[in-house]
């Protein structure tokens, strides 16, 4: 199932004419909280197929997902329309589904508690707003060539 969603106040110029980008994400952890990793791959149409991962030493599962996205975007080069695949329910419901909820609600969820992970859901605001996004949701470790190396880079990336 594909999720598209529009939260800037306006939609970034030329949006029409993007380059075209399919891209995964992961995020892994050795105990949840414990060390973690982070990983993405992007295939923008025309350009060879990029890849980057990243880990620390405390953190959690959600977090490590987050941190994917958020590092997806930050090195797309310019505006980019962009169909990110993602095995995290949290990642693609929360931006396409709860997000407004929580900006509206002045960053608490529909029980009044704070938002978790809020200034990771602030980054990924921010970094999505020049982007044309569109989620797709992928069942993990089900043998999705690109999200199984996502895995694999996100795991390689926890510290030891």
């Amino acid at each position: 199932m594909q999720h598209s969603l529009d939260l800037s106040p306006s939609a970034p110029p030329n949006q029409t004419n993007l380059p075209q980008g399919v891209a995964y994400t992961d995020g892994a952890c050795s105990g949840n909280p414990g060390p973690g990793g982070w990983a993405f791959v992007v295939n923008i149409k025309g350009q060879t197929t990029r890849e980057g991962s990243g880990g620390t030493t405390a953190t959690t599962n959600n977090r490590m997902e987050l941190t994917a996205v958020i590092e997806l975007l930050r090195n797309l080069q310019g505006p980019h329309a962009v169909t990110i695949h993602t095995d995290s329910q949290y990642v693609m419901k929360g931006f396409t589904e709860w997000l407004p909820g929580w900006r509206r609600k002045g960053w608490r969820t529909a029980q009044g508690k704070p938002v978790e992970n809020r200034d990771l859901w602030e980054a990924m605001l921010a970094a999505a707003l020049p982007h044309k996004l569109s989620w797709v949701w992928v069942k993990g470790h089900a043998g999705n060539p690109l999200n199984e190396r996502a895995d694999t880079l996100a795991v390689a990336a926890i510290p030891k």
